[in-house]
Order: C-alpha cells, then sequence, then structure tokens
C-alpha cells in the first residue's frame, strides 16, 4: 500500500487539528496504508524562523515529503489562510516537493466564513508544488471536534460522515482497499 505522510500545520500542542488528523490516520491504517505523523511545530523554531534549508530537521522532513505517495495537509484557519507555521514549513520545502503525489487538503476553524480557505488559500500553494492530484479537502468547524477527558476524540455525525468520504476518497486515489468502517463520531 501506499506511505502517506499526515502533517499538522497547527501550533498548538492541544489542537484540534492534530487530533483530528490522527484520527483521520487511523482510519487510513486501516485501508492497509502506512501513515507518518508529522506535527510542523516539532520542528525547531531556529530552522523555521531562519529558513535554514539545511538544518537537520528540516533535511529529514523534506524526505519525509520525498518518501510519501500522499500527503494530508492540515491546519488550522487563522484570518481566512492557513497557518503561519505551515506556510513557513511549505516555504522551505523544494519548489516541486509534491510532485507526483496525491494531496488532501483539511481545515479547522471557528466559523463557517472560512470555509473557503482551503480553495482560496491553501490549495493554490499546493498546487504550484506541482502534485498529481489534489482530491476534495474538507473544512471542519472547532464546534464540531471534541476532545474528552481521557482524550479520545468526538466528531458530530454529519462532518464525521463527510471526513470519512474524503478519506476514503483519497486512500482509493492511493489505491487503498475500500472498507466498510463506520463513521466514528
Amino acid at each position: 500500500m501506499a506511505t502517506i505522510l499526515s502533517v499538522s500545520g497547527s501550533p498548538s500542542a492541544t489542537s484540534r487539528t492534530a487530533r483530528l488528523l490522527r484520527h483521520l490516520d487511523d482510519r487510513l491504517a486501516a485501508h492497509g496504508h502506512d501513515v507518518i505523523p508529522l506535527d510542523v511545530r516539532t520542528l525547531p523554531a531556529e530552522a523555521l524562523l531562519h529558513a535554514d534549508f539545511r538544518h537537520p530537521a528540516i533535511v529529514e522532513a523534506t524526505a519525509l515529503f520525498e518518501r510519501a505517495d500522499g500527503i494530508v495537509i492540515g491546519t488550522p484557519v487563522y484570518k481566512a489562510a492557513y497557518s503561519g507555521l505551515l506556510k513557513s514549513l511549505l516555504d522551505l520545502l523544494p519548489q516541486y516537493a509534491l510532485a507526483g503525489k496525491t494531496v488532501l487538503p483539511l481545515a479547522t476553524g471557528g466559523t463557517t466564513a472560512h470555509v473557503l480557505a482551503i480553495d482560496y488559500a491553501l490549495r493554490p500553494v499546493l498546487n504550484s508544488m506541482g502534485p498529481a492530484h489534489i482530491t476534495p479537502g474538507w473544512f471542519t468547524l472547532d464546534k464540531d471536534i471534541s476532545v474528552g477527558d481521557d482524550g479520545s476524540l468526538a466528531i458530530a455525525p454529519g462532518p464525521a460522515e463527510a471526513l470519512a468520504q474524503v478519506t476514503d476518497q483519497f486512500s482509493l486515489a492511493l489505491g487503498g482497499r475500500p472498507t466498510l468502517l463506520a463513521a466514528t463520531g
């Protein structure tokens, strides 16, 4: 099966975006894929702030992008755009770091006013990096994602079903096997 790099562009250690991605990682693994999580916030700040292309952490992140067949990009939406942290990483990658890759863009945010951030802010940048295919993405409202005291994730039924569909479409685009997994909420 395919190797998938699952990238969280959230700066928060308690991020709903990252938790949502890890939830979807499990679904992709159940489809038979090898999923590698990458939380951009764990990369050294000095490498990102000083645009240090040769920093070992940036070299390693670049290698992860090269190795992957598919990339899931998740970001919280701030001021109608993807996170600055994600931008910092994307700026340090080679121009065509997504060449030949299948990409799934995902975003979370506090209001439906930002629902088009995927198509008008994130998708053009991803497209400029040469992917073979960008599958339909999905925007999930923060209020539809809740985290239990035990760290468990719950997604409202409607968004859970939509996320399952876009994740399954992405998986199938990568040659994943179809499953009858129920959308977990």
